[in-house]
C-alpha cells in the first residue's frame, strides 16, 4: 500500500538527519510525514521529501531559525531573496557584536569609553498614546513596527496628529532570555480616547541624557552598548536615573542617508545635588 514511502530511519540515513530532528521538523510543520499509521504511530515519508529535508539541513547549517526556513521553502516565496535577506541580517548582527565586544573590552580594562557623545536636554510634560507588551529580542522588531502602525492608525481615525517623534520605553532588559516589557509611545496634543490595547497617559516632564545615532549604526548588540554608555555617563556625573531607558525614533529613517541622525538613546535622570 505504501510502496513509495520510506520509514523515518530510511529518511534519516539518506539525509544524515537524526530521527529526533526529523520529528521536530514534522511537529513544526516543516516536514510532516506523508503517512502516520493510526495504530502504531509509525511515520512514513515520500521520496520527494528527501530533497526537502536536505534543504532544511542546509539552511539550518547556516543558522537559520525554523520559522524563517518555512518562509524560504514556501513554494510561493522567493527563496534566494529571503536567504540573502537573512544573511544580510546576520552580517549586520556580527558587526554589532564586534562593536559591543570593543566596548565591553574598554569597560573590562577600566578605560573610559569615548565612543558616544552624551548631551542633556529638558523634555516637557506630554500626553502619549501607548501600547505595552512583554517581548523577547526575537519578537521586538515586529512589536515595534506593529505597535507604531496601530498608534498612528488610531491617531488618524481620531483626526489627531503627532506632537513629536515616536519613542519606545524599555522598562526591563530585552534579550533572548528577558522579555522587557517594552512600551511604544506616540505623543499628541490632541484629545484622543483609549481603545483596546491602546492606552493614554501623561509622560512627566524630565531632564534626560541622550546620544544621537546615525542610520548606519549597527543592530541590537551595539544598541545595548549605547544604553550602557549613557547609564555610565550618569554615574560618572553623579546623576540618578529617574525613569526607564528609551529610544526615540525620528520619521526620516526610511529616506535617511547612512550618516543621517535617525534615533536617540535617552535616559531620564535626577541631577546630583548642587549639579
Amino acid at each position: 500500500m505504501h510502496e513509495d514511502l520510506i520509514t523515518i530511519g530510511e529518511l534519516a540515513a539518506r539525509t544524515r538527519l537524526s530521527p529526533k530532528a526529523l520529528r521536530l521538523y514534522g511537529e513544526r510543520g516543516l516536514l510532516p510525514p506523508a503517512h502516520v499509521d493510526p495504530r502504531t504511530g509509525f511515520r512514513r515519508y515520500g521520496l520527494a521529501q528527501v530533497e526537502r529535508a536536505r534543504r532544511i539541513a542546509l539552511l539550518r547549517a547556516v543558522g537559520m531559525p525554523l520559522a524563517r526556513i518555512a518562509a524560504v521553502l514556501d513554494p510561493d516565496g522567493d527563496a534566494p531573496r529571503l536567504l540573502d535577506a537573512y544573511w544580510h541580517e546576520q552580517e549586520s548582527a556580527h558587526r554589532a557584536r564586534r562593536e559591543a565586544v570593543g566596548y565591553a573590552r574598554a569597560v573590562l580594562t577600566g578605560r573610559t569609553s569615548t565612543m558616544y557623545e552624551i548631551a542633556e536636554r529638558d523634555v516637557p510634560e506630554r500626553k502619549v498614546l501607548r501600547i505595552q507588551r512583554h517581548v523577547t529580542l526575537a519578537e521586538l522588531p515586529a512589536f515595534l513596527g506593529d505597535a507604531s502602525e496601530r498608534l498612528l492608525a488610531h491617531l488618524r481615525t481620531a483626526g489627531a496628529c503627532l506632537s513629536g517623534p515616536l519613542f519606545a520605553i524599555y522598562h526591563g532588559v530585552v534579550s533572548e532570555d528577558s522579555d522587557g516589557p517594552v512600551e511604544v509611545c506616540a505623543p499628541t496634543a490632541t484629545t484622543v480616547e483609549p481603545a483596546g490595547p491602546i492606552g493614554v497617559r501623561i509622560e512627566p516632564a524630565h531632564r534626560e541624557a541622550y546620544t544621537e545615532l546615525a542610520k548606519s549604526h549597527p543592530g541590537f548588540a551595539a544598541m545595548a552598548t549605547v544604553h550602557d554608555a549613557v547609564l555610565a555617563w550618569l554615574g560618572d556625573h553623579g546623576h540618578a536615573r529617574s525613569a526607564s531607558n528609551r529610544e526615540v525614533y525620528y520619521p526620516n529613517f526610511p529616506t535617511a542617508a547612512p550618516d543621517d541622525h535617525v534615533v536617540d538613546v535617552a535616559i531620564p535622570f535626577t541631577p546630583r545635588a548642587g549639579g
